[in-house]
């Protein structure tokens, strides 16, 4: 087969695809870009400032070392969920499969994920190295550092991406190291007195090693490119869908296309065994538990996530409560998948004959059970280590569940965006009201967890009386939801 030069047919597909543009609508669309970060910047130039180069440091040395496992850990994790190498869907439709050099049509991806790495890389870097090392610092040779651990990492997602067993050995490892800098978040911030940093490497011992991690990148890339042809196309299809996806879901600002996405290709690679259920479950109930025991690493980052209350230690009373609401929604919609399917097409529902009524009630089962146990871990490891005042914090904990399974399946059955309400004119523009009342879905029935939020923001000691109180509201308002939401004759779950 022979090999056809690639530019004068991208040239051509780019004439056709962007055929009914108005003249000029791209470099406007870039001025308005440009434009909005500018004046974003110039309102929060302060704050970012804080974010990034504090005025003195106020973090320690294992809070420098878990920054940046938690950092590059999740920037590597971020590439392969995207690729790194992905294309767009007119190339990869007409060009993927067409006789041109896969590595001319590669290299653009590249130097994309490459230009994003290398910032990401930077700002992380930037930031680490502004709370923890002592002033002054060589802060260009720390930025060039950090660009460069961005890029290594890309190179090593790539070199993952076209294919081999050792690839799926370093997600894993990334993995661990991610978690095991969100550790050493939580032990530094239960530490009495955490160890500061004294000392920073000089530049002359920096300036060596940068030039070093910087020859070793140039030469790594060199075969990395070399070796883009090899990458298989089922592999940069996977990616491009990414890509597609998410940009589907910015631009139309509907989120459950991703989600569906990351459904679809979660159970695609899964090799499901049959698991016999004790036969006097509810049969909505053992497809929800099911459902949870097949979703097994994401229980274990459940368990990990009860310990991310405990680095909202220092913070005012009424986010550590807030944010023990939110963890209780997000652990209950571990199991609300199935509802989700239900909502969409209810064709399950028709055949067991169940109303709408009786599915919403045995789908709260499950959501309600790890959303009680998520908030009882919470809030006992908080009173363990003293963020919190005496009390039966597990018991409070436990009452939660109702909330959580409400708010969760309130927010499986939210369904897609209206854009059809009317927008809202503010002093900044016009504002879509669609994606606002589609995201305050779920969250809203947190309002039922209000006793436990004030509790926690007044710092009292806590009393079995607010306990009663809590599961009663919680009972109650789920009931109510149940009721309100449903109906005996009707199968439908969509809102």
């Amino acid at each position: 087969m022979t090999t056809v030069p690639l530019a004068p047919v991208r040239r051509w597909i780019l004439r056709r695809q962007s055929a009914h543009r108005e003249r000029g609508a791209t470099l406007n669309s870039l001025y308005i870009g440009a434009l909005t970060v500018a004046i974003v910047g110039g309102m929060l130039h302060r704050q970012l400032a804080e974010v990034f180069w504090p005025p003195h440091p106020d973090a320690s040395g294992l809070a420098g070392a878990s920054l940046t496992a938690l950092c590059y850990g999740l920037l590597y994790l971020a590439l392969r969920r995207f690729g790194p190498l992905a294309l767009s869907r007119p190339a990869a439709s007409w060009l993927l499969t067409a006789p041109v050099s896969r590595r001319s049509l590669l290299i653009p991806s590249l130097r994309i994920a490459g230009a994003v790495a290398a910032v990401l890389g930077a700002l992380a870097g930037i930031a680490i190295v502004g709370h923890t090392a002592p002033r002054p610092v060589a802060l260009p040779l720390l930025t060039a550092g950090g660009a460069l651990l961005g890029l290594v990492l890309l190179l090593i997602a790539a070199a993952a991406q076209a294919g081999g067993r050792w690839g799926t050995a370093v997600d894993a490892l990334m993995s661990l190291l991610f978690a095991a800098g969100f550790a050493g978040l939580v032990a530094d911030t239960t530490l009495d007195q955490p160890v500061a940093v004294t000392a920073w490497p000089p530049a002359q011992t920096l300036v060596p090693l940068v030039a070093g991690v910087a020859v070793v990148v140039l030469v790594v890339l060199a075969l990395v490119v070399r070796g883009l042809a090899r990458t298989p196309s089922d592999h940069i299809l996977d990616a491009s869908r990414t890509a597609g996806t998410l940009f589907d879901a910015a631009f139309g600002i509907e989120p459950s296309f991703l989600t569906d996405m990351i459904e679809r290709r979660y159970w695609a690679a899964r090799r499901l065994r049959s698991v016999t259920l004790p036969s006097r479950l509810p049969v909505l109930v053992a497809q929800d538990l099911l459902l949870t025991l097949r979703r097994r690493r994401r229980l274990l980052w459940l368990v990990f996530g009860a310990a991310f209350p405990l680095l909202l230690g220092n913070a005012p009373a009424w986010i550590l409560g807030a944010a023990v609401l939110l963890g209780a929604l997000i652990a209950g919609m571990t199991a609300t998948g199935n509802v989700r399917t239900d909502a969409g097409n209810a064709v399950l529902l028709r055949l067991l004959g169940l109303s709408s009524r009786q599915a919403v009630l045995q789908r709260l089962w499950i959501p309600g059970v790890l959303a009680a146990l998520w908030s009882a871990a919470a809030l006992t490891a908080l009173d363990v280590l003293g963020d919190l005042p005496a009390g039966p914090w597990w018991a409070l904990g436990l009452a939660l569940g109702p909330v959580g399974a409400a708010a969760a399946v309130h927010r499986a059955r939210a369904g897609f965006v209206r854009n059809d309400l009317l927008p809202l004119d503010t002093p900044m523009g016009t504002l879509s009201t669609g994606p606002l009342v589609n995201a305050v879905i779920g969250p809203d029935m947190l309002l039922l967890g209000l006793p436990a939020l004030v509790e926690i923001a007044q710092g009292n000691p806590l009393s079995w009386t607010t306990v009663l109180v809590q599961a009663v509201v919680g009972v109650i308002g789920a009931r109510a939801y149940l009721s309100g939401t449903t109906d005996t004759d009707r199968t439908e779950l969509s809102r």
